[in-house]
């Protein structure tokens, strides 16, 4: 590649050209550019302007050629001339300056950190853009405040749900205790897991919904009519999966230990029953507790505080509101406990045990 100055820019008097001369390897390339078809149009025109120049073409032909200007197709001649093949390339650009100091974001961050004016329970980004203005700091929009924060991962808008684990000695004791039950029961004793799911709604949809088809799901009608509700105490039978379920009218002490006494009953005299309980008002009464200390068979099995999911009936109840009571339709309270009825039938046809897998050690460091 050589240049030189010669010759007049076209329209342009008493400013020279200057002239192009490439090697066949820079030709070569410069040709491919402006073949490809995943280059850029302004790469592909500013090939074109340096093969031009290279033929030795004056400016104005040029510009006249690909439509372009004069000193557009000067300002390429005259880089290429001086820089090779990387004066074609854009220059650096630094951008456009920032608007907003590290005093303004740090303003925007304490703001989305700290609790939001009374009576708002969540911030957005227009009260935190509020928020800052009525401050030292200059005025920031909210869309400003957006881009911040979203550049910091930092989202006040949304809110995760948190129980504090309640600090009993004996809380990763009792864990252990009700994992090894489930997992290395003794030989020869009946284990249940009991509890209750209470305030069912019998709930019916306004109007009929829409079955799912390719492509879309199904649909629903959000309005319903509500027919009351029912409450169910079950226990299930670790070893077997089998569940027996009675609708009960109140969930206090009283109802629970009828429960427990129907449950007595139907259990072999002599055997060995061992039950896992949550910590719920019916289960820890003294009428409750009275109860137990005259059943001597019966070994309660306490899930920590904050921990009733290591109660194996919950993983039932769980699997009954998905397959039964999250989507359905219910004309009135005794065709809910119907359904519930026939579900909880249907399933002890094919019950199996679940396997538990956990062995009640910590999941991670705390």
């Amino acid at each position: 590649m050589r240049t030189s100055s010669a010759g007049r820019t076209g329209g342009v008097p008493g400013v020279d050209a200057v002239v192009v001369e490439l090697d066949e390897a820079v030709r070569e390339r410069l040709i491919g550019v402006t073949l490809s078809t995943k280059a850029q149009v302004r790469e592909v025109l500013r090939a074109r302007i340096v093969l031009a120049a290279a033929e030795g073409l004056s400016n104005g032909a040029i510009a006249g050629e690909l439509a372009v200007t004069v000193n557009t197709v000067r300002k390429w001649r005259g880089r290429f001339a001086l820089q090779g093949p990387d004066g074609l390339k854009d220059a650096y650009r630094s951008g456009r300056p920032k608007t907003y100091g590290p005093d303004v974001q740090v303003a925007i961050v304490a703001a989305a950190t700290s609790a939001p004016p009374h009576p708002a329970a969540t911030w957005s980004h227009r009260t935190i853009a509020a928020q800052v203005a009525d401050t030292d700091f200059a005025a920031v929009s909210a869309s400003q405040v957006g881009r911040i924060l979203a550049d910091l991962d930092l989202k006040p808008h949304r809110v995760r749900g948190w129980l504090t684990r309640r600090d009993t000695p004996d809380f990763w004791d009792r864990v252990a205790d009700v994992c090894d039950l489930y997992r290395h029961p003794p030989e020869g004793v009946i284990v249940l897991s009991i509890d209750e799911k209470t305030a069912i709604a019998a709930r019916s949809r306004r109007h009929p919904g829409r079955p799912a088809r390719p492509g879309e799901p199904a649909r629903e009608e959000f309005e319903y009519r509500r027919h009351g509700t029912a409450s169910l105490i079950a226990a299930l039978d670790v070893l077997t999966g089998e569940v027996l379920t009675e609708v009960i009218a109140r969930n206090d002490a009283v109802t629970f230990t009828a429960f427990l006494d129907q449950l007595d009953a139907i259990i072999a005299p002599g055997q060995e029953i061992h039950m896992v309980l949550d910590n719920g008002s019916s289960h820890t009464a003294k009428h409750t507790k009275k109860w137990l200390a005259t059943h001597p068979r019966w070994t309660v099995h306490w899930t920590p505080p904050h921990a009733s999911w290591l109660n194996q009936i919950e993983l039932y109840f769980s699997a009954m509101t998905r397959r039964v009571l999250r989507h359905g339709d219910f004309s009135s309270r005794d065709d809910l406990i119907d359904k519930l009825d026939v579900y909880v039938i249907s399933r002890n046809e094919s019950a199996k045990p679940y396997k538990w897998t956990y062995d009640g050690t910590p999941l991670k460091t705390t």
